[in-house]
């Protein structure tokens, strides 16, 4: 990833920065000339490297000059809205009065457009505030995929109320926690999922709490004696085409754009769920900065199969149709087969991804529609390199958009120019107002690296490091508001970094950096692992198997599948007596964990490789894998149906060459 430079080279490279102001002075005019030459001559004399440095610069510099006007209209309109106190729902409004009959959302066979929308959203403006819901209540959201979706919460957010957005996959211990750990006031539930409520109503959190049962008009109607909830209030939605309006002038008009908006998701790096802080202002950089960096255009048109309940579907997906007047087709779950059918069919000039959708798309067997659609750009995150060239050969895609950012981080990279298996870049002009770095740390543990002062040390180009960015309060780029649990964004920041009393965030991520300031994404540190796009706590799931099995001891960790984005989970169950029962721990994972979060191995271990702190070996454990030459203990392997059965050579061979389907 290094830029190697040969002695001709060097030699060259003073040279180079007066081609570059030459080409730039008939770009722009002369006037530039002192000034790209200044600038050349800086990082000449500033780097320990020069000619290294200034070769990169130079290289790199009709990208950072694109890049620098980008940025320049992003930080303009973020001031303007900021300044005039918009928030989303304001932003959103001033889009309808645009266009109030554009379609902004597809789905199946039905619309809404933007005054369709509007419409929803005040209607659920004025029903909640008339059932006494104030501004900072949170009310909990679980629900999939459907076009009333983003209405609901634009609705409440127009009072005031953060919206917990759940993720519809969640049940049991784990739905309980992530409703009652953002204080829901009441809960809102589709009818296809009224069940998962149902069995966790009389638990402590969700006990007595108010529950609206969203129907439209392609659900049944009345309820059953087996209505899993008979005492749910029916919230029913329509857009009248433009008909009737809503009175909602007792509604104040005091909501700021650094209020909260909605609380999405995270795994994070131990335990449970946790509920990150999206403000308006937040949402609103978010879904502008992909607008913008991007260079999406006012009649694109969105292709987004993700759940809306995650930032990349929910937040940067919904927020360009919300925030900029785009239009996105919506699908109910992603299916490989009919992803470009989609396409075509909804006129998609834009796709979203995570890497398993790519893969799964170039897993389908080559048709005529594979080119037959007119999607430019596809945008997302964790296309892997390996696959990266064959997907946007075979498919046709001009530019791939790869990002990187958690939900609730303050570190963003976006990849804007092709750069193939970037996660994105920083030009060095942009690290004062973009404070974002790499620092020292031990990979296998994560835990940071000082030097003999105290403080942190800056990575090298090439040297792989902790991904931090810098925290400043009183800016959107570079704010940090984390987590609804305070004591857990605590863990998230990094203090006296390079100089005492500075504050970092540690996004818990290992990167490379090349001297063109690209970004590589190497691996992720602590116990979380990404499978299926979603995170994996194995704290969370080490709980689950340790309660079915009834023993002490349990890791799980997540192990590398090749040529497949994430990891996979691996559980290893200490059992030297061999009493696990496969069948009932089978069953009990299917009842408690999602099926992302199922571990695909099951290692059962005859004997306790332990620490000196009466530790499981987990590193030990994850070299190891599911390599049959290196484990003698007993392999289970999950199979479609959710049970397990013994792991074969022939099963690792056809993992190792690509050919299994996971």
């Amino acid at each position: 990833m290094l830029v190697e430079l040969s002695a001709k080279q060097k030699f060259l490279t003073l040279s180079g920065i007066t081609a570059v102001a030459m080409a730039a002075s008939l770009a722009i005019g002369q006037r530039l000339i002192p000034q790209t030459l200044l600038t050349g001559l800086f990082f000449y004399l500033i780097s320990g490297d020069r000619p290294s440095t200034v070769y990169a610069s130079v290289r790199s510099l009709p990208r950072d000059l694109r890049t620098a006007v980008i940025f320049l209209k992003l930080n303009l309109s973020l001031y303007r809205y900021e300044r005039a106190g918009a928030t989303v729902v304001q932003i959103f409004e001033s889009v309808v009065a645009r266009h109030p009959q554009k379609a902004a959302f597809l789905m199946d066979n039905r619309q809404l457009t933007f005054g369709e929308v509007k419409q929803l959203v005040d209607r659920v403006a004025a029903h909640f505030y008339a059932k006494g819901f104030r501004k900072g209540d949170t009310i909990a959201l679980l629900m999939e995929t459907r076009l009333e979706y983003p209405c609901i919460w634009l609705g409440l957010s127009k009072i005031g109320i953060v919206t917990a957005l759940i993720n519809s996959n969640l049940r049991k211990e784990t739905l309980r926690h992530s409703i009652a750990v953002a204080n829901s006031k009441a809960i809102i539930v589709s009818t296809e999922l009224a069940g998962a409520i149902a069995e966790i109503y009389e638990q402590d959190g969700i006990k007595g709490l108010p529950v609206y049962r969203f129907r439209s008009a392609d659900d049944e109607d009345g309820t059953t004696n087996s209505d899993p909830l008979p005492d749910a209030e029916d919230l029913r939605l329509s857009a009248d085409g433009g008909g009737s309006s809503v009175d909602l002038s007792a509604i104040p008009n005091d909501i700021s754009p650094k209020d909260k908006l909605v609380y999405i998701y995270t795994s994070g790096t131990t335990g449970m769920p946790k509920a990150a802080v999206i403000t308006n202002l937040r949402y609103t950089f978010m879904a502008l900065g992909c607008y913008y960096m991007l260079s999406f255009r006012d009649d694109d048109i969105i292709y987004n199969s993700l759940p809306l309940y995650h930032s990349a579907g929910g937040m940067i997906g919904v927020g360009s149709v919300v925030l900029c007047g785009l239009t996105a087709a919506l699908r109910k779950k992603f299916s490989a087969s009919n992803f470009w059918t989609d396409c075509i069919r909804h006129k998609c000039t834009v796709a979203q991804y995570i890497g398993e959708i790519c893969r799964f798309v170039l897993m389908t067997p080559p048709k005529a529609t594979d080119t037959q659609h007119s999607v430019r750009l596809m945008f997302g995150n964790g296309l892997r390199p390996q696959i990266w060239p064959q997907f946007v050969s075979r498919f046709n895609i001009a530019q791939i958009g790869e990002f990187y950012g958690s939900t609730e981080g303050n570190s963003n990279l976006l990849n804007i120019d092709n750069t193939m298996g970037a996660v994105g870049f920083v030009p060095n002009f942009a690290k004062a107002i973009y404070p974002v770095t790499l620092i020292r740390c031990d990979e296998e543990t994560g835990e940071v690296i000082r030097g003999g002062n105290g403080f942190c040390i800056k990575c090298k180009p090439g040297e792989p490091g902790v991904f931090v960015g810098k925290i400043n309060p009183k800016k959107a780029l570079n704010s940090f508001v984390g987590y609804a649990d305070k004591a857990a964004s605590e863990k998230k920041v990094l203090h006296d970094v390079f100089r005492t009393g500075d504050i970092y965030f540690n996004s818990g991520d290992i990167l490379v950096q090349d001297l063109l300031g690209n970004y590589y994404f190497k691996d992720r540190t602590g116990d979380t692992f990404r499978w299926r796009g979603e995170n994996v706590a194995t704290s969370e799931v080490e709980g689950v198997i340790t309660t079915i099995v009834g023993l002490k001891d349990c890791a799980v960790y997540g192990v590398d599948i090749p040529e497949i984005e994430g990891k996979a989970g691996m559980a290893a169950v200490v059992d030297p007596e061999g009493k696990v029962d496969m069948e009932q721990l089978a069953a009990g994972i299917r009842a408690s964990l999602p099926p992302y979060a199922r571990p695909l191995f099951i290692r059962v271990l005859s004997e306790v490789p332990m620490t000196t702190t009466f530790k499981l070996k987990k590193r030990e454990l994850q070299v190891d894998g599911y390599d049959l030459g290196k484990v003698k203990d007993p392999i289970y392997y999950l199979q479609s149906n959710g049970t397990y059965r013994l792991f074969t050579p022939e099963d690792h061979e056809s993992i190792r060459s690509g050919k299994a389907r996971l």
